[in-house]
Order: structure tokens, then sequence, then C-alpha cells
């Protein structure tokens, strides 16, 4: 049987062949109602770690599981058609060999019918990925400032400020693009040292904190919406969705308390 749809979602080789010819927008999304709203204006949706920060409360990206990182992705597949869509394989869902992280990472697949995993750069990345790419998973990789080893790191410390960690990136990248990853994120990184990255491997990076020159840019939907009051230096807010929504939360309290909520036309 042949399933056929008006819209043709975006792929791989459309990401790859935008490198050098037009900028990748890209954004997050861990919803069917948002990823329906941003589909029509991405090229890529990332379903990320982050929901742990943004929708559950956690304090970091750590104890993020692969159950909650499957039920979002799920939900962004539901609401999308258009984008690309990567989900991100949580904190200690492949580190622990290429097989695990196979065996992870099909599980991510089959279950929510994305199209790639994402997964943070560590020494044993280029064998992961070309692991899981012999086998017909696409990956993202992600370099730079890497949340998941904020504790080993000591925190969230910004990448290529110095000589040996220029050379360290550069050298990240080299590494994920021959391993076969067709994109790599570049996250919290100096801007003139991503902008040698972008020119020195031949898939396309995806800035976060990173730099212009980079061949698409992702920032963190909520953070971009301005629903938090505090957010990293590289986020530009083009909304205040917070104080509308606290400002809509308070008329209707005020309404229900004053009785004129709900009225005649709003009743049976």
């Amino acid at each position: 049987m042949s399933h056929t749809s008006a819209t043709r979602r975006k792929t791989i080789k459309d990401i790859m062949k935008a490198k050098g010819h037009h900028k990748l927008v890209c954004l997050t999304a861990y919803t069917a109602p948002i990823a329906q709203m941003l589909d029509e204006h991405c090229d890529l949706l990332l379903v990320g770690d982050s929901v742990g920060m943004v929708l559950h409360g956690l304090p970091d990206t750590t104890a993020v599981t692969l159950d909650m990182m499957i039920m979002h992705g799920k939900a962004v597949m539901r609401g999308s058609q258009n984008a690309l869509v990567v989900v991100d394989m949580p904190f200690g869902s492949f580190e622990e060999s290429p097989q695990a992280a196979y065996r992870n990472a099909l599980r991510v697949m089959q279950e929510t019918g994305c199209q790639a995993v994402k997964l943070e750069y560590n020494s044993a990345a280029p064998e992961t990925i070309r692991f899981l790419v012999d086998r017909g998973i696409p990956v993202v990789a992600h370099i730079g400032l890497r949340p998941q080893y904020l504790h080993v790191e000591g925190g969230y410390k910004v990448a290529g400020k110095s000589e040996e960690s220029r050379k360290e990136q550069l050298e990240c990248a080299r590494q994920v693009a021959d391993a076969g990853a067709f994109c790599v994120v570049v996250e919290g990184t100096k801007d003139e040292v991503a902008r040698e990255i972008s020119d020195s491997v031949p898939i396309p990076t995806i800035g976060i904190g990173a730099s212009v020159d980079c061949d698409g840019q992702i920032l963190v939907t909520d953070d971009m919406l301005g629903m938090f009051d505090k957010t990293p230096k590289f986020v530009r807010k083009y909304a205040e969705l917070k104080s509308q929504i606290e400002q809509g939360v308070k008329s209707f309290a005020n309404d229900v308390r004053r009785e004129q909520f709900p009225a005649e036309n709003e009743t049976y």
C-alpha cells in the first residue's frame, strides 16, 4: 500500500545540500501543537534533551531518559510534515558502546518515526557515529559546549577560547564529519572558531551561541519566544509570551472571582 502526501518532508540530502546555498532554520520542539506552528518555517526540528529543563523542571539535561525523548519525539512527528525531525540521544543512552547506542537509536527511530538522532561528542563518538550510519541511522553530531558534560567540565564553558581548545574543536568537527555525521551542531563556541569549523568541514554546521557564519542557526524555542526571564547571552527574544500568559491568566482569574465568566453567550 502506498502512502502519499501533498507535503514532502525534508530529507538528509536536503539538509546537506543547503551548505553554501542557503541558511538552515532550526528550532526545538517537544509537543505536537508547537511542532505544527514551527513546521512551515523550519528546515529542521530538534526534539532536544533540553525538554527536561524546559518542560519538566529539571536542573539540567542529565536526568532526561530515553522514554521521555521517545514520547516527545512521537508528539513532534505527529505535529509536523515538512521539517526534518531529529531526536536527541539522552545522557547514558549511547556512551557505553556502539552496540548499546545502536539499540537505543534504533528504538528511537522505530518508535517515533524521526529521520535522525543527535549525540554529543566524546572520544568514542566517531566510532559510534560510524557504527550507526553504517547500519542506516543518520546522525547529527554536537560539539563545542556540551550540556551533558557539565558535571565533568564544572559548568557550561565556552569552547575555543584558547589555541588548544580551538585545535580540539576543529579536530572534533573533522572526526564527526569523517565518521559520517550529516551535520554538526556547534554550541557555545568562539565566533572565529565556529567560522573556521564551518569553513573546514563539508557538512552543514548549525550554530547556537556560535557564529552567524555557521550554515544554520538553532535556538530553544521557549527561550526565543520569551517564556523565561533568564536566558543565555546568545538568545534573542522574538516575543514575550511569559508576560502575555501571566496577563491572560490574571484576567481570567479576575473574571471568575467577579462572576464575569462565563457570560450568557459562553453557556449552554
